[in-house]
């Protein structure tokens, strides 16, 4: 009964959180404030001040990631919805797909080492542009360390979703198309939360190119280090 009221609390604070950081971003509308970033620090600042551990909070964390799983399947909706797009510029899609997941991993790579971080860092960076359950088992097999891993998927899907539409304007690239798979690419998930603000076929381009960097990675990482000779 206990950790059930507890389950119904954390849920609670974190579905507040959320809609609280909607109206503020729908006010102010400042990259910094997009709803996941200030929900996520919002929750981390409950946590501390009360001294709440992170295993009290998944009591009801876990209900809240267990749902993880129908909104990835949902992403198949505006899939099918754009699936004349898919066809017509199918060989443009790969070829961005393909050149944004080799740029990731190089450009981590080789600040890495010009910073002069050890192996095992730099090969839990080579992954960061990959969604996180496939960026864990990529950095495991090539010798990195997963916890690094997730922090830096972080940091690249954050990084991205902030920036990236600025960057993307600097760069003049307005098409949908390219933008959901700039996005979808270099941020993987958190990318995508970017992209539904630019529309179905957005959301659909970064969907894409989120799955196939996830099944692509998993082969040209391990080319990537031996060619780098890491």
């Amino acid at each position: 009964m206990w950790q059930f009221i507890i389950a119904v609390l954390i849920i609670g604070l974190t579905v507040f959180a959320y809609l609280g950081a909607v109206q503020l971003y729908r006010r102010y509308s400042v990259p910094f404030l997009m709803p996941i970033l200030t929900t996520s620090v919002a929750i981390i600042v409950v946590l501390v001040l009360f001294h709440v551990p992170y295993s009290d909070y998944m009591i009801g964390g876990k209900w809240i990631n267990a749902l993880l799983g129908p909104c990835v399947v949902a992403l198949a909706y505006p899939l099918y919805n754009q699936r004349k797009a898919l066809r017509e510029y199918a060989l443009p899609i790969a070829a961005g797909v393909l050149s944004g997941l080799i740029m990731g991993m190089l450009s981590g790579v080789l600040l890495a080492k010009l910073a002069g971080l050890d192996r095992n860092l730099i090969l839990s960076i080579l992954p960061k542009s990959i969604t996180t359950p496939v960026a864990i088992q990529i950095s495991a097999g090539l010798g990195g360390v997963s916890a690094m891993t997730v922090v830096f998927v972080m940091v690249a899907g954050f990084t991205g979703a902030i920036l990236g539409p600025s960057i993307l304007r600097m760069m003049r690239i307005d098409s949908l198309l390219g933008k959901g798979i700039a996005l979808g690419s270099a941020s993987h998930a958190l990318g995508l939360s970017k992209a539904v603000e630019f529309g179905e076929l957005t959301v659909s381009m970064g969907s894409v190119s989120m799955t196939m960097s996830a099944i692509l990675g998993s082969v040209i990482g391990p080319v990537v280090v031996w060619l780098l000779q890491l």
